[in-house]
């Protein structure tokens, strides 16, 4: 199973992980071989990435960080509170209480299986990306508070605070947030100001905690002062907000958006990587990138040996050498007998490029037989 561009579909490809929308309704399920008609449904519902089961990992299982249910209910609590606050005409915001259980619940989960590394990326409409993306990115934020050691009760204040990061870009136009071209200096100034928005949202509610509130207003401040709203820098931005920052960064360069396509998860891992000490404090990157996969379980990728491999999974904190199952000789040439290396244990043999779609030699394993 792996993810495609839409653009990229053909009719005959079978749908390798459910595609639901904000509501949790299913609107195709695993197993159904795409035809025309799916696949233009899908493109008008802004769908624009996909994951197919082309059967080169039939053996193996990816699973999410937390149940589909839970993601599915976390999102919805989401979206009902948010559109409760736009429906009362910026009125303050309630709902945040009924979020407790389900937070706890994630922290519970996380906990529970703290071996699992991020190997899939949420599939997202245009139109439900806030609320999938603000769900996210407490998941994110949650698992590098976890490696880091933080007891319960910090988790739970870093997981709100997340949740609501982005609760301000409902004072947003809406023209702007999903304008498909560059933003002028006018409209990006109005974007800048969401963190200010949210601020103001949740100042009185007694549901949500300072620190939470704190996340919601500094997660675009950063660690060399050039973020938003008052420029601060370093040990000036609290560590929950430069987490939330940091993952609400990652989450977005892997989405597709409206204006641009996602960038691979190993280029967006780069992106985390590079920006040590520069955009956020080095201490919180390492953590968080270590429950990152850099290439997701079903990325086709091309080896230093000329091979063509699949990835089959990563070891936890060893996010850049995953295990690879060998499928084509270096000629291109099916391999008849299962090869499998594991690139931690064999330095000597590194990933040369990720597979983009479509080449010639993969291009029949895509169609259903």
């Amino acid at each position: 199973m792996r993810r495609v561009s839409i653009d990229v579909v053909k009719p005959g490809m079978k749908v390798g992980r459910a595609i639901r929308n904000s509501n949790g309704q299913v609107l195709l399920n695993a197993g159904i071989v795409l035809n025309e008609k799916y696949v233009a449904r899908l493109k008008s519902l802004g769908v624009l990435s996909l994951y197919i089961d082309d059967g080169l990992l039939p053996d193996i299982q990816v699973d999410d960080v937390i149940p589909e249910i839970t993601r599915v209910k976390a999102v919805q609590q989401v979206k009902d509170m948010l559109q409760a606050h736009s429906r009362s005409m910026g009125g303050s915001v309630s709902g945040a209480d009924k979020i407790y259980g389900t937070i706890n619940e994630i922290i519970d989960q996380l906990l529970n299986n703290a071996k699992l590394m991020v190997e899939l990326v949420d599939i997202r409409t245009m139109d439900d990306y806030v609320f999938a993306h603000s769900v996210n990115v407490c998941v994110l934020a949650l698992m590098t508070g976890i490696t880091l050691g933080y007891e319960r009760p910090k988790l739970f204040h870093l997981g709100m605070g997340a949740l609501l990061h982005d609760i301000g870009k409902m004072h947003v136009p809406k023209e702007i947030l999903d304008k498909p071209g560059a933003l002028t200096d006018e409209e990006y100034a109005e974007v800048k100001k969401h963190p200010e928005y949210g601020l103001n949202i949740l100042r009185d509610n007694p549901h949500v905690s300072s620190l939470s509130r704190l996340v919601v207003y500094q997660h675009h401040e950063r660690y060399n002062g050039d973020g938003y709203p008052k420029r601060l820098k370093d040990s000036e931005i609290h560590k929950f907000a430069q987490i939330t920052g940091m993952v609400d960064m990652y989450d977005a360069l892997t989405a597709d958006r409206v204006y641009r396509r996602a960038f691979p998860p190993h280029e967006a891992y780069e992106m985390i990587l590079g920006s040590g000490n520069y955009l956020f404090d080095y201490q919180i990157i390492e953590p968080f990138l270590s429950n990152i996969a850099a290439y997701p379980a079903g990325t086709i990728v091309e080896l230093s040996t000329g091979e063509i491999a699949v990835v089959i999974r990563t070891q936890k904190g060893l996010s850049q050498y995953p295990k690879v199952r060998i499928l084509y000789d270096k000629e291109k040439n099916t391999l008849r007998e299962t090869v499998e290396i594991d690139l931690f244990d064999c330095r000597n043999i590194v990933i040369n490029r990720v597979v983009d779609e479509p080449e010639s030699f993969i291009e029949g394993n895509n169609q259903v037989k």
